[in-house]
């Protein structure tokens, strides 16, 4: 479906994204990395809006910037908005599905379809400037949906999406991948993509520094050191187990010795030998915050993973 290789775009002396290389089979992918991390570059990249300065972009094998045709096979919700306040919903929608070189009837009949999954059929009718900022939301998901691509691309699809509408585009986007579409989901927030699927780019810095199920994820972070937060009343009666490890690099403790922060060389080693130490001893711990709970430390460690800077 998608085919990167070596890829890097640059802005004058500005990497958007740097030595990309994957290779993804059809089906659905989360696309998650912090604002800035070059997710919008790549998507770019892949409808040929954007040349790439270094190597090769491949959608289905073609060239994207060449063979223009393949946008047919694309359907992308961008991040920023991009309605006509004068004009209704339904005739915004059909319009577009005419430029992809489909009837006019039927386009009238593709517009409806997807306004109605959408949940926008009551107010299709209705000038977009009356709109909220989530049935705007959903307007954008229509139009991308309505000429049914091969590959869906989705640009932080929920902005302004109440946790109602959220809902309901998941029950949309899971039903869209259940039919075998391809589906590719940029977000900065880990949870909105794992409620679609569990296959995962995790891009930062322009740099993609993994790929790979949830499961597969976790275990390169198993590897890779991190630190830990320890919270709990007797968090310190864990330094003298932690003191001489040799996978431990630092311990520090909070001033009211509930919290107690391990920067660890071996989480593995670590999240192994913990549930003994607080069942031998009845300790009362109350909360592990390990670094993939913020996602900046997580991808923070990666990064030097990546490049090598990890014992």
């Amino acid at each position: 479906m998608i085919e990167l290789n070596q890829v890097t775009k640059m802005y004058g002396n500005v990497v958007g994204v740097n030595d990309l290389k994957v290779n993804l089979e059809s089906g659905a992918y989360g696309l998650i990395g912090p604002n800035g991390s070059g997710k919008t570059t790549l998507i770019n990249l892949l409808i040929g809006h954007f040349r790439p300065t270094l190597g090769t972009v491949r959608v289905f094998g073609k060239n994207p910037i060449r063979h223009r045709t393949i946008l047919r096979d694309i359907g992308l919700c961008p991040a920023s908005d991009v309605l006509y306040p004068n004009v209704s919903a339904y005739e915004w929608v059909k319009y577009l599905v005419r430029l992809h070189g489909i009837s006019r009837r039927e386009s009238r009949v593709l517009a409806e379809q997807a306004l109605e999954i959408v949940g926008m059929s009551d107010a299709m009718h209705r000038p977009m400037g009356t709109y909220s900022l989530g049935m705007r939301q959903r307007t954008k998901i229509a139009q991308a949906i309505a000429h049914q691509p091969s590959l869906l691309i989705l640009d932080e699809p929920y902005n302004g999406l109440d946790p109602v509408g959220r809902a309901d585009m998941t029950a949309v986007l899971k039903a869209w991948t259940g039919q075998g579409r391809g589906l590719l989901f940029a977000s900065h927030v880990l949870q909105e993509i794992e409620a679609v699927t569990s296959s995962f780019l995790l891009i930062y810095g322009g740099r993609l520094l993994a790929n790979g199920t949830a499961d597969e994820i976790e275990s390169i972070l198993a590897d890779t050191p991190q630190q830990v937060r320890v919270i709990g009343p007797d968090a310190a009666r864990l330094v003298r187990h932690l003191a001489d490890v040799p996978w431990v690099d630092s311990l520090s403790l909070s001033a009211g010795r509930t919290e107690l922060k391990v920067s660890l060389r071996d989480p593995g080693a670590f999240y192994r030998q913990l549930p003994h130490w607080i069942r031998s001893e009845s300790l009362s711990i109350e909360r592990l915050q390990a670094s993939n709970g913020n996602l900046e430390a997580l991808f923070e460690s990666l990064l030097k993973h990546h490049r090598g800077e990890t014992p």
